[in-house]
């Protein structure tokens, strides 16, 4: 994955979790300037809340804040962070330490990059289109950056 997507991957999802309330990531792609990310949900959004997402996504890349990339010990990670480092990938029993992505009060997962630094540098995110599967529980999210 690169650097551009998997790093608006970060900010789309915080967004998603801040206006939609949508925590688990059951799946993500990438493809050139192109992305999509699925969440965990049950209701289908209104166009509305998803002019919102898009918005407070492309606020959070105007505010240039950090994205840091740190290791953990996964007992640690677990008892300070909680359950939402994780998404529907599982990690091996057997690893012992995480490389958790954090953008500052926004989106904390277990991810090990390429990242941008910055959010700053991130490109603009447009989502293009998104599909609720309502028997799956499913929200697919596809987005374009830099338009």
């Amino acid at each position: 994955m690169n650097k551009d997507v998997d790093s608006a991957l970060h900010v789309l999802k915080g967004a998603v979790q801040d206006v939609l309330g949508a925590t688990l990531t059951t799946s993500v792609f990438a493809d050139g300037p192109k992305g999509r990310l699925t969440v965990e949900m049950g209701q289908n959004p209104s166009d509305e809340e998803m002019q919102m997402v898009e918005e407070s996504a492309n606020r959070k890349i105007e505010q240039n804040v950090p994205i840091e990339m740190f290791r953990m010990d996964r007992e640690k990670a677990e008892l300070t962070y909680g359950d939402i480092i994780y998404d529907r990938f599982p990690i091996p029993e057997e690893v012992k330490e995480l490389t958790l992505t954090m953008i500052g009060g926004w989106n904390i997962n277990c991810c090990r990059g390429p990242h941008h630094k910055r959010t700053g540098t991130v490109p603009s995110i447009r989502i293009v289109k998104w599909r609720h599967r309502p028997a799956r529980r499913e929200l697919e999210i596809s987005f374009m950056l830099g338009t």
